[in-house]
């Protein structure tokens, strides 16, 4: 056999190397294209346009989208006490395209419903909770004449009728009125809404008669006075409503359920992105100008993380399903 010449030798190492070169950049061009975020990221909010939590999830996508670089579509999926937007995303594509702002509602449905397409502490991977907002016992000013809840007892007890609305069947709202009305001895009417923007549109309107909203979607309309607040839910005084007593002030002993609300994603979800969603979404709720924003709307920024939500979530699921238990709510 005759000696490859050392020139040819060159030319030959020379192409090879050449013919290799896009073979060995493929993965890496691949893994740059595929790099997260490359497109929008929907955040689901499993309620109607107008509420606390669509509220939050645009204050939170806005700042989100400007920090990812990509934009942050806020979808509303309402219906079944927020069960049907958390069913979507717990069957969603797990790539960081498509997250839950889930809330307090998520932990009562699983003692609520007798049936669940998922699970939420096996489904979901918690990133951070985004904030805590109380929900207050608001009425109708000109349509209800209680100034107090001994005086909305007294009339709901002597006139009978009265409705109160709810974000659905199995929220949080929905149990502050059942329980509301064991400790009361009143009987009302429970209204189920897709969301805190009709609900209020028809407490405005005079169709039913009070409610248990976040303070967020009825804050403004009680500065005006259209709504008049009577007790807030928690064991402490809203500090967007310094003024207005708490159930227990208003002699309903051990009254105290607060709303939260959430980011989650699909539990399959990558590590890094699901820390790098955790680590951005915590930096904006600690900045001032979120912070700001929340004390506009009455809420309490918090900003925790993913294994404090986790746990948060574990020890309301067992809360409530004792309450709910007492509160003998269940829906088929």
């Amino acid at each position: 056999m005759n000696p490859v010449h050392p020139l040819s030798r060159r030319r030959l190492v020379r192409t090879l190397a050449l013919l290799a070169a896009p073979a060995l950049a493929l993965p890496c061009g691949g893994a740059l294209a595929q790099a997260w975020p490359a497109r929008p990221v929907s955040l689901i909010v499993p309620f109607a346009a107008g509420g606390t939590t669509d509220v939050l999830a645009r204050a939170l996508g806005e700042k989100l989208s400007q920090s990812l670089g990509q934009a942050v579509i806020v979808e509303n999926k309402p219906g079944a006490g927020a069960t049907l937007g958390a069913d979507y995303v717990a069957k969603s594509r797990p790539d960081g395209y498509t997250l839950l702002m889930g809330a307090v509602h998520h932990t009562i449905a699983p003692a609520v419903y007798r049936k669940l397409a998922y699970d939420l502490q096996k489904d979901f991977v918690p990133l951070t909770t985004v904030a805590l907002v109380p929900n207050v016992l608001v009425v109708n000013a000109a349509a209800t004449p209680a100034k107090s809840v001994t005086e909305l007892v007294a009339l709901a007890k002597a006139q009978g009728g009265y409705t109160y609305g709810s974000n659905g069947n199995g929220t949080a709202q929905h149990l502050i009125g059942t329980q509301f009305e064991n400790m009361t001895g009143t009987e009302l009417t429970h209204v189920p809404y897709k969301g805190s923007g009709p609900l209020t549109t028809d407490l405005l309107g005079g169709q039913i008669n009070l409610s248990f909203d976040t303070v967020t979607p009825v804050l403004q309309h009680i500065r005006s006075g259209k709504l008049r607040a009577l007790a807030v839910s928690t064991s402490r005084r809203s500090s967007a409503l310094p003024d207005v007593p708490t159930m227990e002030e208003a002699g309903l002993k051990g009254f105290n359920i607060g709303t939260w609300f959430g980011v989650l994603a699909p539990a399959a979800t990558p590590r890094d992105i699901t820390q790098r969603l955790s680590a951005e979404m915590i930096r904006i709720i600690q900045s001032p100008d979120f912070r700001k924003r929340m004390a506009e709307i009455g809420a309490e920024p918090v900003g925790n993380t993913p294994e404090q939500m986790a746990a948060q979530i574990k020890a309301e699921t067992e809360k409530f399903a004792h309450l709910v238990k007492a509160a003998k709510v269940t829906i088929e």
